[in-house]
């Protein structure tokens, strides 16, 4: 799937359903730039990065695809505690130029 923020282009797998939302990125070393976690509505969702064998950024989104919170490099075999709500999580290898209040669009 693609999505875009700003200039910029990512290649994701969607995890749309409960088992591919669980597994993630876990076990994973994924051709594409990352993951998009989809939710049926906003919410707090506490992540971990078990089994990721490389860093991630994070970055939550809210019912508009904008961008609420980035979280940078997570390194493997981190659990991270929900501090806002989201309706979007996309985890990608590199999230270098993207910042709060940027738009995604998909």
């Amino acid at each position: 799937m693609i999505i875009k923020c700003e200039k910029k282009t990512f290649n994701v797998i969607k995890a749309d359903t409960f088992l591919k939302q669980v597994l993630g990125l876990m076990f994973r070393f994924p051709k594409e730039n990352g993951l998009i976690l989809w939710f049926n509505k906003e919410k707090y969702v506490a992540l971990h990065t078990f089994f990721v064998f490389f860093p991630i950024d994070i970055i939550y989104l809210n019912n508009d695809k904008e961008v609420v919170k980035i979280r940078r490099n997570i390194k493997p075999f981190i659990a991270l505690i929900p501090h806002v709500k989201c309706k979007y999580i996309v985890e990608l290898k590199n999230a270098e130029n993207i910042k709060l209040k940027d738009k995604f669009s998909f």
